[in-house]
């Protein structure tokens, strides 16, 4: 990965570039991000993370410092779209520190529409599926018991446990 400075123009940008840039303002679809004196693009609230969020003030505050990889790069137009999941790990690095057999702790995401499950984030880019259980709230913090990973299939089944 490469970085680069704040003294930069949109024509020093490239796709895949990975930038240091502070977060300027947030929407409900994103963040706006400044790279430099003038430049900023926008993160929409997708490329956040893996794990569906709400609103990107789940993940970062104006003013906050962080690194973005450019996704996408109109130089005619002055946009660019910038990238954050990527820069989190892989799912294989990210799946490294849990245990199948072990309880830890996660954030309730959303309901199946079915009722068939919970989502649960384990880490910003990893989210397994527990089975669904009643009075659970998106955001609540909850104990899952990690009943299988399935890395052929980058998923984890997830029991909520209390």
């Amino acid at each position: 990965m490469e970085y680069k400075n704040f003294n930069m123009s949109i024509d020093d940008l490239s796709k895949g570039m990975v930038v240091k840039g502070v977060v300027k303002k947030i929407k409900p679809y994103g963040a706006f991000v400044e790279i430099a004196n003038g430049v900023s693009g926008l993160l929409y609230i997708e490329d956040i993370s893996i794990s569906r969020i709400k609103t990107p003030y789940e993940r970062f505050s104006i003013g906050q410092e962080i690194e973005v990889m450019v996704k996408d790069i109109d130089k005619e137009k002055h946009r660019i779209a910038f990238t954050h999941k990527e820069l989190l790990g892989t799912w294989e690095d990210n799946i490294k520190e849990f245990k199948q057999g072990t309880v830890v702790k996660g954030i309730a995401r959303e309901t199946e529409k079915a009722k068939n499950g919970i989502f649960i984030e384990l880490k910003p880019n990893l989210v397994g599926l527990a089975e669904y259980k009643d009075n659970i709230e998106y955001g609540q913090n909850v104990n899952v018991y990690i009943k299988k990973i399935i890395p052929e299939k980058k998923k984890v089944k997830l029991l909520i446990y209390e």
